[in-house]
């Protein structure tokens, strides 16, 4: 921070002029060519589900199509959350990899005026940098809106110190991303490691040591943390989110803290939770109840039907094309494994320890990745803020 504080009070002690983007960069908008969308094309399709998840696959085989070029910056034009003027952007990455559909500009930054990747913070820092005279958001973005959107535009020499602070922070977050997806296979490998047992362990169907809830509970009893749909379980054995939708009338499937529910659409999405609360669920989701703690532990048993094993058999035993669902007689005869009560409490405490690093984000690798971020919005916000140059 030192050396750009030196550049600052040396190049711009008085403040840095602000431009429009229409001065500083040159702008296009995408075509429409849906049609021409192939698994093998030429081209990767940028559009808005690209630019959120930095990642859409489909492709296009139109080999006429303009592509994109490095640096060039991209912003979804279209159908934008209410409140959000200008969506997060892409930074592309390599030449003549790419192209736009409709949706989506592509600014291509003036390199003696402005760096590009500053270009990309700037942007990438705030969803309301273009408000209307009129004081409504809007939902979408013409060209002309886009270019009058003002930016501060430090001497080069600035721009470059801010974005090594500012990449090096990207960086260290990636890595620390990179390790925990490396710690969430890791943790995949000895869960399956622990839960494989020579022929002494007896091998039982999961109804001879569980079944389904068959108690009730009035909607009316039920609000957003204790309802629990197939919507607001997560995919991939992440648990739950509260509830956005709460029925009001009927009766429910009751379900106690300990059991384990499991999403009974979709099986491959992988949604399961062992419930710390009691609520209702509906017929959409499996309620799991173990017959006698004493013999089994609900933990136990959890990370048993959370395994990839227990998701393949459930997946492979459903039913149905579009939106296969479990078959609820197949996964009772599902098979586990019972050691002894000892063995389970043994099992449970490592894989416990093992999900606390990869999952809880009060502790481990999510913790810090999490702080990582705000460490890094916060620095952003100051580097990014300058006072304006008077004339």
């Amino acid at each position: 921070m030192s050396k750009l504080d030196e550049l600052i009070q040396t190049l711009c002690p008085d403040g840095v002029e602000y431009k429009t983007l229409g001065e500083v960069a040159h702008f296009r908008n995408g075509k429409g060519h849906e049609q021409s969308i192939t698994a093998t094309g030429k081209y990767i399709v940028v559009n808005s589900k690209f630019i959120s998840t930095n990642g859409n696959v489909c492709k296009y085989s139109d080999t006429q199509l303009v592509p994109l070029y490095r640096d060039e910056i991209l912003m979804v034009m279209s159908d934008l959350p209410n409140g959000k003027a200008l969506a997060k952007c892409y930074l592309v990455d390599e030449d003549n990899k790419y192209t736009l559909n409709q949706r989506i500009g592509a600014l291509q930054a003036c390199v003696t005026v402005i760096a590009p990747k500053f270009l990309y913070y700037v942007l990438n820092r705030n969803s309301q940098l273009l408000r209307y005279d009129n004081g409504v958001d809007q939902t979408n973005l013409r060209k002309d809106d886009i270019l009058k959107i003002s930016i501060p535009v430090p001497p080069l020499e600035v721009q470059c110190e801010i974005v090594r602070i500012l990449d090096n922070f990207t960086e260290l977050t990636a890595e620390l991303t990179a390790e925990l997806t490396a710690r969430k296979k890791q943790y995949e490998y000895y869960r399956d490691t622990l839960l494989t047992f020579d022929d002494t362990v007896p091998i039982v169907r999961l109804s001879d040591i569980a079944h389904y809830s068959a108690d009730r509970i009035e909607a009316s009893l039920l609000d957003e943390t204790s309802y629990v749909g197939v919507d607001n379980l997560l995919p991939n054995k992440q648990g739950k989110i509260l509830s956005s939708y709460v029925p009001t009338k009927g009766r429910m499937t009751q379900f106690n803290i300990g059991d384990i529910l499991i999403g009974n659409i979709r099986p491959y999405l992988k949604k399961i939770w062992l419930s710390d609360i009691a609520g209702g669920t509906n017929g959409d989701v499996l309620t799991i109840q173990v017959n006698n703690t004493n013999k089994i532990l609900p933990k136990y048993l959890y990370y048993i039907l959370s395994s990839e094993a227990f998701f393949h058999y459930d997946t492979q035993n459903s039913k149905g094309a579009k939106m296969p669902r479990g078959d609820k007689g197949m996964v009772m005869k599902y098979e586990c494994p019972v050691p002894p009560l000892a063995e389970q409490e043994r099992i449970v405490s490592i894989l416990d320890r093992f999900d606390a690093l990869c999952n809880d984000i009060s502790i481990g690798l999510p913790a810090e990745i999490e702080a990582r971020k705000k460490q890094y919005e916060y620095y952003r916000d100051k580097l990014l803020t300058f006072k304006e140059k008077t004339a």
